[in-house]
């Protein structure tokens, strides 16, 4: 899980508190529901042909450097939210606020976290994905994410590669969870 570590470090967790008004802990909790759940969103679009866009929105945040809330455009964010997780959002929102062990983490917070922290994860996977410098195809591009590249990230993030393979984490966990809900998202 040394990607998702990488990752949840690159997540201006005290930022995300100060701007909500709520407790580092609180933000922390909800940041780790929502990342899985962004990914979990991304894979099973480009997982259902939606690869290709994926690489263009991955192309649109390469070499963005989100280090602040004050850095990162939440308009953006609730518009990559809304592509990810299309009708279902709510019901997202739902289930990944219902899985978080604090109770003080609620859908409200959920909701407001999901734009902050979208395109960070974007940015994120454009310069592991594209790399960091602007210019240039993709190292590892791939018409079917599931043949390897962008999927095999997207699935290392949530602890099981491209495959669909038992992990026993929280790929686990969200693939059944939102597999049911997104059934491929929106492409």
């Amino acid at each position: 899980m040394a990607q998702y570590d990488d990752l949840l470090a690159q997540i201006p967790i005290g930022d995300i508190a100060k701007q909500l008004g709520i407790s580092e802990d609180v933000a922390e909790d909800a940041v780790k529901q929502v990342i899985p759940g962004l990914v979990g969103g991304l894979k099973a679009n480009a997982d259902e042909g939606g690869a290709e866009s994926l690489e263009k929105a991955l192309t649109k945040h390469k070499g963005a450097k989100l280090t602040g809330v004050a850095d990162v455009d939440t308009e953006d964010g609730k518009k990559i939210v809304k592509h990810v997780f299309g009708g279902n959002e709510d019901a997202v929102v739902s289930k990944l606020a219902d899985s978080s062990g604090k109770s003080e983490v609620t859908d409200v917070i959920i909701k407001k976290v999901l734009p902050i922290v979208a395109p960070i994860v974007l940015a994120w996977l454009a310069n592991k994905f594209l790399g960091g410098s602007s210019g240039g195809a993709s190292k590892n591009s791939s018409k079917n994410s599931s043949d390897g590249g962008l999927g095999d990230l997207l699935g290392g993030l949530l602890g099981g590669g491209s495959s669909s393979g038992s992990s026993g984490g929280t790929g686990d966990l969200l693939g059944g969870l939102l597999g049911g809900l997104l059934g491929g998202g929106t492409k």
